[in-house]
């Protein structure tokens, strides 16, 4: 990035920032690509979505390479929303506006950091983190709001039974018995993460470390015949 002629006339920070090039680079796509033109938040959503799968693989399997590589896909995903959002006719809103936004909220949600409170173990900066978000979800009806639904099945179940477990009882014995049913079936996988959630276990990646288990019995197998 250190000159106009290096970069294919797009702009460039006088200053070398990696962050605001980015950001530049994500500007003039939208402007001069006629694909990226039309692309909505909508229709990035399945990327997102992917890019956000890719990242996991990195950090559990991937190489320094690969993850450095994810987390820029994935930043390129919330550059091109940004984008998306500053050309809103109505409510425009772009990256800078993101990243206040995001600075604003993480001061208040760490005051043990910035605003002279004590928290010497990770138990009290929780207590500070929950007290500063309810004091910002004032609106909010119930324990259950702000959940994403569109997260994998496992890992809305583990969110959801963290946030009703002080409001209704959560069985966490997991069935012995074979379902008999598919509604059977959903309290038994129910049970079993409310079990992981009293382990301190994580059932979507223990789940996702099995699948890739199962895979390479399968990979093993063919390459057996």
């Amino acid at each position: 990035m250190s000159s106009q002629t290096e970069n294919a006339g797009r702009p460039v920070s006088p200053e070398t920032d990696p962050l605001r090039d980015a950001a530049e680079t994500m500007r003039a796509v939208r402007e001069r690509c006629v694909w990226s033109q039309r692309i909505t938040h909508r229709d990035l959503v399945p990327y997102l979505i992917e890019e956000s799968h890719e990242v996991i693989d990195a950090v559990e399997h991937g190489t320094r390479a690969d993850l450095r590589e994810e987390l820029g896909d994935l930043l390129w995903q919330v550059l091109f929303h940004s984008a998306i959002a500053a050309q809103d006719p109505d409510d425009p809103f772009d990256i800078d506006d993101v990243a206040q936004t995001l600075t604003e909220k993480m001061v208040r949600r760490h005051p043990h950091v910035f605003a002279g409170e004590v928290a010497e173990t990770p138990e009290a900066v929780l207590v500070h983190w929950n007290a500063a978000k309810a004091a910002e979800k004032r609106t909010r009806s119930s324990v259950l709001d702000g959940v994403p639904r569109g997260m994998p099945a496992l890992a809305l179940a583990q969110k959801l039974v963290g946030r009703a477990a002080g409001v209704v009882p959560v069985a966490a014995a997991v069935r012995v018995e074979p379902p008999t049913s598919e509604a059977e079936l959903g309290d038994a996988l129910l049970a079993l993460v409310a079990h992981a959630r009293v382990e301190g276990w994580d059932a979507e990646r223990a789940l996702r470390e099995r699948l890739r288990t199962l895979e390479e019995q399968v990979r093993d197998a063919e390459a057996a015949t």
